[in-house]
């Protein structure tokens, strides 16, 4: 019996100063970045460790450039996800779905026309409908969205950072043990200049 409960969160960006990139090499980027953080939490965690240097209480600049990003809660957000990283244990890596990817570029090309952003496209409706239209799923749903980086590191660090985001939805999505499988779609977006969305299930039947 499949539960009917559906993570929904979004991120707006720590970067946003960036340049558009929608290549399906991101999606391909950023689920194998999804997985490293998976079966490998602790090494994760030095990846953030480097992230932390850069900051200067909330602001912060990338190596090499002179734009100054501000975020909502500085350096405390990336040091409470260090320590989570170091206490998280290891989780099997999520498989590839065509059908999840899919779903999820229903909603990048949507937003990318119309600039909106979150869950319920202007035409591709909520998670529900466009992981429906594409197969059957089974257990558990969820959906993230990170909006910014164009690089597949800076947005699965920002989306497991979670700056801004009370409950962590998208780390604890990233780090939910139920899930087996997911789809990544990338691609530019009007005001933050790229955005990836990524479709989580416990498991899917695509459709034929």
């Amino acid at each position: 019996m499949r539960k009917l409960l559906l993570v929904v969160c979004t991120a707006i960006g720590l970067v946003t100063a960036v340049t558009a990139y929608g290549e399906a090499g991101l999606a391909d980027q950023v689920l194998a970045e999804i997985n490293l953080a998976r079966t490998n939490p602790k090494a994760y965690a030095g990846f953030l460790r480097e992230f932390r240097t850069q900051f200067r209480g909330k602001d912060y600049r990338q190596p090499g450039s002179p734009i100054l990003i501000r975020t909502t809660e500085g350096a405390g957000a990336v040091d409470e996800a260090i320590r989570v990283l170091s206490r998280q244990k290891p989780l099997q890596p999520l498989s590839w779905s065509r059908g999840l990817a899919a779903a999820a570029a229903e909603l990048v090309e949507d937003e990318g026309e119309s600039g909106m952003t979150g869950h319920v496209g202007h035409t591709s409706g909520s998670p529900l409908e466009r992981i429906e239209r594409h197969g059957t799923w089974q257990g558990l749903i969820g959906e993230s969205i990170g909006y910014g980086p164009d690089k597949a590191r800076a947005m699965v660090m920002q989306l497991i950072i979670d700056d801004g985001v009370p409950d962590r939805g998208h780390r604890k999505s990233i780090f939910t043990p139920a899930y087996r499988t997911a789809g990544v779609a990338c691609g530019p977006h009007p005001r933050y200049g790229n955005m990836c969305a990524i479709d989580f299930a416990a498991g899917f039947r695509e459709r034929r």
